[in-house]
Formats: structure tokens, C-alpha cells, sequence
């Protein structure tokens, strides 16, 4: 398939700007596309409120019921499916690995935007596994970007951070700015983050996260792309179930652990599909 012969990419980026989603969902699916493809939950939304007809497959959704995406994974409905980054079902497993790197830790701080349903439900999640990991998991969210500052300025005492998925005000860029500096072990649902470098400004620039466990983004990327094939060739997004994200990798940064003093065990180590050094 060749772009500009066979099929026509019409792009539509908002700077990171949540509320001018809403018109290029409009705009493209008054425009006489013949599918929207969104990424994140934010743009997944402002499509489905945009229109119900124009077929819509989504990547980056942490948890797509619990967001109101779709009815069921299993029968999505409407005309929406895509692939699910599982942040829900995995919130339990990334808590286990933040203890099983940093064994003194007992409290994690999970701080979220109010309107982030997904997040909110990983959240829970993660609180009903913590007692037998002997963790107490504080859920806190929050709905400005002064309030987040204020909140990850204001958090106690915690041993460890647990990331969102999705990037409403930018909680996870902050929360990561937050663990450099006052050296926090922080977990992410996607690979990205522990890959990644941190801003200019912050100590030891260059260091990602101490770990992520979850998504990838060009797997998932990849993935969708099938279901978009499928839909454009005739399929119905309500009769494609929604994928689980078939690629989750556990990515730990040892950059970022020798800037902490802390020492990984090698069982963890072993269970790494990729270790940044």
C-alpha cells in the first residue's frame, strides 16, 4: 500500500492541547474520511463524541471500558474498537515489580487527572494488591496543572511513585521530573518512559525512569495498523473485539538506579526483556 496512491493520511495534531481535540475530530470526520485513527484517550473520546458512524480504531486507551470507550472488549459496539494498553490488569504486576526492585518500599503515591477514568481504575487495582505485598498504595488525583505541581510537591513521605498511562497535563513528564529529584523509584505502563531522557533542569539530566512495564508504543502501533487494515477493507469496528497489547516489556534503567544507590536484584534483572545501562 502506497501513501498517496492508495491511501491519504490527513494529520491533525494539537500540540498537546486537550481542548482542541474536539474540532479536529469534527473536522475530520465531517471531511469524508474513511476512518479515524486516534492515540490516547483524550482524542479517542473527542472522536466517538465527534461521530458515530466513521469507523474509529484507537492505541494508547489504558483501560477503554472503564473509560466509556467501548461496552465490552469482547463486543466492543458502536463504531470504535482498537488495542488496549492493559493498564488496569497490569497495574498489580508493575506495583510487584517496584517492590520486587526496591525492597524497603512501603508506600506508593499513584496521582492521576480527575477526568482519567483508566488511570483511576489502575489505581484500585493496584490498592487491592498492595496489602499482600506489605505496600499501602495513596491514590490522589488531580485536575490543574497547579494542583499537580502542589500535590507532587506536597506528597509524603513515599517510597515509590506509580505512573499513568495516559499524558493529561503531562502528569507523567512531572512525576518523572518529581522522582529525579527527590530520588523516587518510579514504574511506567510504557517503555518509553524508562528509555527516554529526562528535561534539562532537573539533576543528572538524561536519566529516564527507574523502570517501566506495559506498552510499547510502535508494537502497539503496529498492531492497530492490522485492525485498521481489516476495517478498511470491510470489517465492522463492533465486530473486531479489542486487542490487549500483545507485546508488554519490562524495561529497567540502570542509569537511573546508579544515580539512586540502589542495587537491582539479579532476579529482577533476569526478568528484564531490555536493561538501559
Amino acid at each position: 500500500m502506497e501513501e498517496g496512491r492508495d491511501v491519504v493520511f490527513d494529520i491533525r495534531f494539537t500540540r498537546g492541547e486537550i481542548h482542541g481535540l474536539p474540532a479536529a475530530a469534527s473536522a475530520l470526520s465531517g471531511g469524508g474520511v474513511d476512518l479515524i485513527f486516534t492515540v490516547g484517550e483524550a482524542a479517542t473520546r473527542a472522536a466517538v463524541a465527534a461521530t458515530s458512524t466513521v469507523p474509529i480504531v484507537f492505541v494508547g486507551v489504558g483501560d477503554p471500558v472503564a473509560a466509556g470507550i467501548v461496552k465490552a472488549v469482547a463486543r466492543p459496539g458502536g463504531n470504535v474498537t482498537g488495542v488496549s494498553g492493559l493498564e488496569t490488569e497490569l497495574a498489580p504486576k508493575r506495583l510487584e515489580i517496584l517492590k520486587a526492585m526496591v525492597p524497603t518500599v512501603r508506600r506508593v503515591w499513584a496521582v492521576h487527572h480527575v477526568d482519567d477514568p483508566s488511570a483511576a481504575a489502575a489505581a484500585r487495582n493496584a490498592q487491592e494488591a498492595a496489602p499482600r505485598l506489605g505496600v499501602e498504595v495513596l491514590a490522589r488525583s488531580v485536575r490543574t496543572a497547579e494542583e499537580l505541581a502542589n500535590t507532587l510537591k506536597g506528597i509524603a513521605h513515599p517510597d515509590g511513585l506509580l505512573a499513568p498511562f495516559d499524558t493529561i497535563l503531562d502528569i507523567p513528564g512531572q512525576m518523572l521530573v518529581a522522582s529525579l529529584w527527590a530520588r523516587l523509584p518510579v514504574i511506567y505502563p510504557v517503555a518509553l518512559w524508562a528509555r527516554g531522557a529526562a528535561p534539562p533542569g532537573v539533576p543528572e539530566s538524561g536519566l529516564g525512569a527507574l523502570a517501566a512495564y506495559g506498552a510499547d508504543y510502535e508494537s502497539e502501533a503496529i498492531q492497530a495498523a492490522r485492525l485498521v487494515a481489516k476495517v478498511l477493507r470491510g470489517a465492522m469496528p463492533r465486530d473486531l473485539p479489542v486487542e490487549g497489547v500483545t507485546q508488554v516489556r519490562l524495561v529497567i534503567n540502570l542509569r537511573t538506579a546508579k544515580a539512586f544507590r540502589l542495587t537491582i536484584p539479579p532476579s529482577v534483572l533476569g526478568r528484564a526483556d531490555e536493561i538501559i545501562e
